[in-house]
């Protein structure tokens, strides 16, 4: 690298004597087990790392060092010197580095592995923030085919080290990096996906069939190597983000892999997908995940790819291929294997239609296949318990498309869902037992996976419901059965007893599941009477299991039990279910349940049943209030009304203390509606907290801790009933009630316990609560002074709370937006420094991933803009001379124009180069940035031409020339709206001129 001084006393000296010391300290940070050693030799490394010198220092420890240690310092720290943001390196020097690595990995093929990847890291990063760097009209940085390619002509040590290189590179660009704006990103993203991806994949495609057409000796430790690098990089380039989505995991199963247009050839060609096909199975299980999962990247290719004709090829391939995999299973047994296949047959019905589907020449065979497959995996339930969400989303997705699908072709699922069913009921019954007996993780306990999963098994269980049912209750016949007989028993062992109640638990959460599945236009009277043969059979074990609380309980089987009621009451209670349903009749046929309000009666019972049993388990005493509330929403719907008048109902609104329910001091369940009388009966147990919590803080000595929790209870509950007052009346009772009585213990709480977020927050959301005009209830008489009082006493709580502890509003940008609205002069007052300040934040928010964020500040730089626009048409008319203030304020602007440039130049990028998704707000300060620096915005026009390939530079030149045309020097009304037209305008050109262009095809075409 050229910086090195080599005549330099410092630099002998250094030879001599630093690059031991180094050496001695790159050990101790490496490999000491001393905590003390660690942080100094790590303290001394970063000083290393900011020196002067560290440059040339790093290329003589790359040289000379005898540590692979000290090799991977000088490479880090070379990654830390092209990144940095500040004072960045010459080009000169950046492509001394680049082909000084590329010298030195082509002549040390046998570095240890972690020198070798940090050093083509650091290729990656010095071609990725390069890539649009010119030297004499040549992008220096891009040709990474070639760069490697002397690589894949040598040994197969340096082949790996090629290949690398590409994976890593892609990796490289695709990963944002957050030390550098999102907008160059995408920009540096977009062009490395048109300019060199496609070739980068067909060159390891050709490599694998290179590859794959030899006799490799795959125990050879090099040959395994490159081929897994090769599939890496195959995988990395099919998982790009082609069009700036950045999906994570948790979207998987939605996941469309959206492959450019250009790139139909080599998906049209069935080799591609076939040679990953042949290579599963000519390579090791150790491999063979990376082949899936290049697999699953391939199934997943947008639709739009392909006509109907060649969909159904393509789909033909790949079904072909699945077969192969499921006749010939020897490598699924692996965990790794087995999981990717999974997401593979996921990626079957995500992707096609089942219409698309059962025309597959095998389609019998395959459905057979994965049948039987899917009901090997379930039964072996403890095998890769985190890949059945595949299978299971493939099945419910099968059984959801039944009733659309318009193929004359049998679908067979009335012949292989059931069984598909039978097995995932039959394997969770069966695992109870193992559990229990050999001390196993309990799938009940995760509650994510068993909802997931639950929720799967709805829709799957409903197709060949009558099955389904069948099934069910002969199972839970049989359980319930046993249970009773254990119970009646002296002698029957608290494990069977414990087996039993764990089946049960499990055939409860799936009736649930079932009975949540229905669909009301596709039910039929006939399955509602098989729900009602379900629902008496849950309703008569719940009678069992209440009535043995006082003894015993368990909780699994009473959080089924919510489940159940959860998923009952969202299909048949409410005013849309038909109360002549055939479940109703069979429950007043077997249980004497006669309509809607006996069922509600039932469920009340339960929920006070918990609540008095279960008041010391959070999660069982959640969920029933969670119950209690989701019944009582809807209002004024029928069950609302009829839940009011039930007498248990009534018992829990008149005594909400701690007396009758343990879990709590106060409740917060209201429906007073404008009963005064029935309002303060309600009100007493807050009344005596409230005198309670006065008493105490009127004396100097009391119980803070006490204090602290009875006051918290009791902010937090009258929130609740402030929440449920949307009627004016109502409201004024409430604030009639706690004012003037109650307000000063609140300020006085503030008072005392600013500091404790614990309290403060409670106290703070009750008076949000409180001044929230929902529904417009605090539309106070003209006469009435409450409106004022409620402001005074909001005000006084606000400046207490802020005196005593200020901290940062979360509400940032839109108080800048709030200020450059109203109160421009203001802010034009302010010291040169705040100003700065104020402005670059609303720079920095213009890219924020957050839409709001970003629209705030493209309405707060508008006012700014505005603001001196006047100021600067003012000051050239024949007027008074300016206020000082709006004096200083130019002269700001003047003395920093770069900051106004840079939002001209970000707000422009993001127009043509990004997903803008908030065009009008950024078209509203756009006009004004261009009116107050014309120069500027010519030179960036100009710049963004000559970008283009000449062949699009005289559109592009004629999309900015249409882009003003019209547009006078003036921000009125009229005139912004004409250019806000015009930017659309612009916008549809700028994307259409982009497109199709023979450096690769613009990311707007990826969807046509």
């Amino acid at each position: 690298m050229s910086t090195c001084g080599r005549n330099d006393y410092q630099f002998i000296s250094f030879c001599v004597c630093g690059l031991a010391q180094l050496e001695i300290l790159c050990k101790q940070l490496y490999e000491t087990t001393d905590t003390a050693v660690r942080h100094q030799a790590e303290k001394a490394l970063v000083e290393f790392t900011n020196s002067p010198d560290c440059l040339s220092k790093c290329q003589l420890l790359l040289e000379r060092g005898s540590s692979s240690y000290s090799q991977l310092l000088a490479a880090t720290c070379l990654s830390k010197l092209v990144s940095r943001t500040s004072n960045p390196l010459p080009l000169e020097q950046r492509i001394d580095i680049r082909n000084y690595v590329l010298n030195y990995l082509a002549t040390r093929p046998k570095l240890a592995a972690f020198v070798t990847q940090a050093l083509i890291q650091l290729y990656a990063r010095i071609t990725k923030l390069g890539w649009f760097d010119c030297q004499k009209d040549d992008y220096v940085f891009r040709n990474v085919i070639a760069d490697v390619t002397r690589f894949l002509q040598d040994s197969v040590e340096h082949c790996i080290i090629g290949v690398t290189i590409l994976s890593q590179l892609t990796n490289e660009i695709n990963q944002a990096d957050t030390t550098h704006p999102l907008t160059k990103h995408r920009k540096i993203a977009s062009s490395f996906r048109d300019s060199s991806l496609f070739d980068i994949f067909t060159l390891s495609c050709n490599l694998l069939k290179q590859a794959s057409g030899k006799n490799l000796n795959l125990n050879d430790e090099s040959q395994h190597g490159l081929l897994m690098q090769l599939l890496k990089l195959s995988y990395n380039c099919l998982n790009y983000d082609f069009i700036g989505t950045s999906t994570d995991e948790s979207s998987d199963d939605l996941c469309t892999v959206q492959i450019p247009t250009s790139w139909r050839s080599a998906f049209l060609d069935s080799s591609t997908l076939q040679l990953f096909f042949n290579l599963y199975h000519s390579i090791p299980p150790s491999l063979s995940p990376l082949v899936l999962s290049c697999l699953v990247q391939i199934a997943s290719v947008r639709r739009s790819l392909f006509n109907n004709a060649e969909r159904a090829k393509f789909l033909s391939h790949l079904v072909d291929g699945v077969k192969r995999i499921l006749a010939n299973p020897q490598c699924l047994p692996d965990p790794n294997n087995y999981h990717e296949f999974c997401r593979l047959l996921a990626r079957l019905k995500s992707n096609y239609q089942l219409g698309e589907l059962v025309k597959v020449e095998n389609y019998p065979e395959v459905i057979r296949l994965i049948a039987n497959f899917t009901v090997t995996s379930l039964q072996h339930w403890e095998f890769a318990p985190n890949s059945v969400h595949y299978l299971l989303s493939l099945w419910q997705r099968l059984a959801a498309s039944v009733p659309y699908v318009k193929a004359t072709e049998p679908h067979l699922l009335e012949t292989y869902t059931p069984e598909v069913t039978k097995a995932y009921i039959t394997s969770r019954l069966e695992s109870v037992h193992v559990i229990l007996r050999d001390g196993l993780e309990d799938p009940l306990d995760d509650a994510g996976l068993v909802q997931q999963q639950l929720d799967q098994l709805s829709t799957i269980g409903r197709c060949e419901y009558e099955k389904t049912c069948a099934l069910l209750v002969q199972l839970f016949d049989q359980a319930a059965q046993t249970y009773q007989e254990l119970l009646q028993s002296t002698n029957s062992s608290a494990a069977d007893i414990t087996v039993q109640e764990g089946r049960l638990t499990w055939l409860v959460y799936i009736i649930g599941a079932v009975i949540g599945g229905r669909v009301s236009f596709a039910s039929t009277d006939e399955q509602d009477a098989m729900d009602g043969e379900l629902v008496c059979r849950v309703l008569q074990l719940m009678n069992l299991t209440d009535s043995r609380l006082a003894q015993a309980g368990n909780e699994r089987l009473e959080l089924a039990m919510l489940s159940f009621f959860e998923q009952f009451r969202k299909i048949y209670i409410g005013d849309q279910v038909q109360k002549s349903s055939k479940l109703y009749r069979r429950l007043s046929e077997v249980l004497g349940l006669n309509d809607e309000t006996m069922v509600l009666s039932v469920f009340i019972g339960k929920i006070i049943t918990n609540l008095k049993y279960w008041g010391q388990c959070e999660p069982i005493t959640s969920k029933t209030l969670q119950l209690l509330n989701d019944l009582s929403l809807g209002y004024p719907s029928s069950a609302v009304r009829k839940l009011v008048k039930l007498s248990a109902v009534q018992f829990m609104l008149n005594n909400h203390t701690s007396e009758h329910f343990s879990f709590l001091g106060v409740n917060n369940q209201s429906n007073l509606s404008e009963d005064e009388d029935q309002f303060e009966q309600f009100m007493l147990p807050l009344t005596a907290a409230f005198e309670a919590v006065a008493q105490m803080l009127s004396t100097n000595t009391f119980n803070e801790q006490e204090a602290k929790r009875t006051l918290v209870g009791l902010v937090r509950d009258l929130r609740g009933i402030a929440f449920a007052f949307n009627a004016k009346t109502s409201f004024m009772m409430l604030f009639d009630w706690i004012y003037p009585a109650y307000m000063p213990i609140l300020q006085r709480a503030i008072e005392l316990w600013y500091h404790d977020p614990a309290c403060t927050t409670p106290v703070l959301k009750l008076m949000a609560e409180l001044v929230h005009n929902r529904s417009q209830r605090l539309q106070f008489d003209v006469s009435s002074p409450n409106g004022i009082l409620l402001f005074r006493e909001t005000s006084k709580m606000i400046t207490t709370y802020g005196t005593d502890y200020p901290k940062l509003s979360q509400s940032f940008y839109s108080l800048l937006e709030v200020l450059t609205q109203d109160h421009m002069n203001f802010i034009a007052s302010l010291e040169p420094h705040v100003v700065m300040y104020i402005l670059s934040s609303i720079s920095e928010g213009l890219t924020a991933l957050d839409t709001m964020v970003c629209t705030g500040c493209c309405s707060s730089l508008d006012h700014i803009v505005t603001y001196l626009f006047k100021q600067l048409s003012r000051s050239t008319k024949k007027r008074p001379t300016p206020m000082a203030t709006d004096d200083r304020f130019l002269h700001i602007m003047q003395q920093h124009p770069e900051m106004i440039q840079q939002m001209l130049s970000t707000v422009l990028n993001i127009i043509i180069f990004e997903d803008c998704r908030n065009q009008w707000s950024m078209s509203r300060p756009l006009l004004g940035l261009i009116l107050l620096n014309e120069k500027y915005f010519a030179d960036l026009r100009n710049s963004i031409v000559n970008s283009q390939p000449p062949e699009k530079q005289q559109a592009m030149h004629l999309c900015f020339e249409n882009l003003m045309e019209g547009i006078e020097r003036n921000l009125l009304t009229k005139n912004r709206d004409r250019f806000t037209q015009n930017l659309s305008v612009f916008r549809r050109e700028v994307n259409d001129s982009m497109k199709n262009s023979t450096y690769g095809v613009n990311s707007n075409d990826m969807m046509s």
